[in-house]
């Protein structure tokens, strides 16, 4: 079952889901992800202004996705699926809801960011039909640390609608 977590929910649990979903991502991302610095009460006050969306097994988060309404997209954030439930088609079905949840907003597409080295996720993001649209570097980075992918809502697929790749910095 798929909900929207409210304030009352379980976000220590959620925290939790995050904290094990993430793990890898130690010592291969520079720098490091930003969920270290999330604690369960920032995770809480997320809900307040964003869409935390939660998949749950007896009670229990088992997948997760925070949505952000921007001007032009739905920003997709902290895409976890708990290990034991991979190959469930679990993202799938949260990239689905997400794609739905634009069109209801009126936005074009649903776009996310993903590390420049886990090129794992650059796959999988991409079998779900986002394609690259750019390079981003953190602040005080003199290389791309991450990489922005949109899908439209009108895309068809893997590769639909392949643009040029920009290479930007963040403020």
């Amino acid at each position: 079952m798929m909900r929207r977590y409210g304030m009352s929910d379980d976000f220590a649990a959620l925290h939790a889901l995050l904290t094990r979903c993430f793990a890898y991502m130690q010592g291969r991302i520079d720098p490091p992800s930003s969920l270290n610095r999330l604690t369960v009460d920032g995770l809480r006050e997320m809900a307040e202004n964003r869409e935390v969306w939660v998949m749950e097994d007896q009670a229990r988060p088992i997948a997760c996705m925070i949505l952000t309404p921007r001007p032009d997209t739905l920003y997709l954030g902290k895409l976890a699926v708990d290990s034991n439930q991979r190959g469930k088609g679990l993202a799938r079905a949260l990239v689905e809801h997400a794609l739905h949840r634009a069109e209801r907003l009126g936005l074009e597409s649903v776009t996310l960011e993903t590390r420049i080295e886990l090129v794992e996720n650059h796959a999988t993001f991409g079998a779900l039909g986002f394609r690259r649209i750019a390079e981003t570097a953190h602040p005080g980075y003199d290389r791309p640390t991450s990489i922005t992918m949109t899908r439209s809502l009108g895309g068809t697929g893997r590769g639909a609608g392949r643009g040029d790749t920009k290479v930007t910095r963040r403020p």
